[in-house]
């Protein structure tokens, strides 16, 4: 946290389209990516529909923004969440964005703030279309807050994410490091994370890859540290 305790974030929740019983779960892990400067729920708050948020709000002090539907079948609230993205976004005193929607809707504003340099979060449900996914630096599926969800899926793991990633930062010898290897699946797989597969740390998912071989060397500091190194298996 001490590497990202000065980075800005704003916060903007799509109410009708975010679960408000992950509200702790979901503001502790943006807690990994920064200071969370802003937060805004929006939505139309009269209604009946929204009232698992209002004891969140308090507790965490989100503000909630007020967007009447004036027209049934219109989604005002994404015109009103997108507006103050882009009325913060030109303010120029943040350092990035997290979108908490499982909406499409949502894609365009999430390339237009990376555009202008700033950082996306995007936090959804699996169902989640492609298109947002793939427009955020990074996504995080909320399933994986609710612990009470996580499942066993080892089974699951994209071998070809793993394996053209370790392809493409290895050396001649067929080596990488892990480092490398994370770094590229994140750059190109905004939605990969191990614990949607049951494990905290991609570590101890490629451990148990049996395609994947791993070896270790030690620090020359004389330290217990080491590089971890993999390579596909022939």
């Amino acid at each position: 946290m001490s590497e990202n305790e000065n980075i800005k974030l704003a916060v903007l929740i799509d109410a009708d389209n975010a679960q408000a019983s992950i509200c702790a779960e979901l503001l502790g892990e943006i807690a990994k990516f920064g200071i969370s400067s802003i937060k805004r729920a929006y939505g139309d708050w009269t209604t009946t529909n929204l009232k698992s948020w209002k004891p969140h709000l308090h507790k965490h002090a989100i503000q909630p923004v007020q967007q009447f539907s004036y027209t049934q079948g219109k989604n005002s609230t994404d015109s009103s969440l997108i507006i103050d993205a882009m009325d913060l976004l030109h303010e120029g005193n943040l350092d990035g964005f997290c979108l908490v929607s499982s909406d499409s809707d949502f894609t365009r504003l999430a390339t237009r703030i990376r555009e202008s340099g700033l950082t996306v979060y995007g936090f959804g449900e699996e169902k989640t279309p492609e298109p947002f996914v793939s427009a955020c630096d990074k996504f995080v599926f909320t399933e994986i807050l609710r612990k009470k969800d996580i499942k066993e899926k080892k089974n699951m793991v994209n071998r070809d994410i793993i394996e053209h990633a370790v392809e493409a930062v290895s050396k001649e010898d067929g080596w990488a490091t892990l480092a490398g290897v994370g770094g590229y699946i994140n750059k190109n797989n905004p939605s990969f994370d191990p614990r949607n597969y049951g494990f905290t740390k991609l570590s101890t998912l490629i451990k148990s890859l049996s395609y994947i071989e791993i070896k270790l060397e030690q620090f020359n500091d004389g330290s217990s540290n080491s590089h971890i190194y993999v390579r596909t298996k022939d």
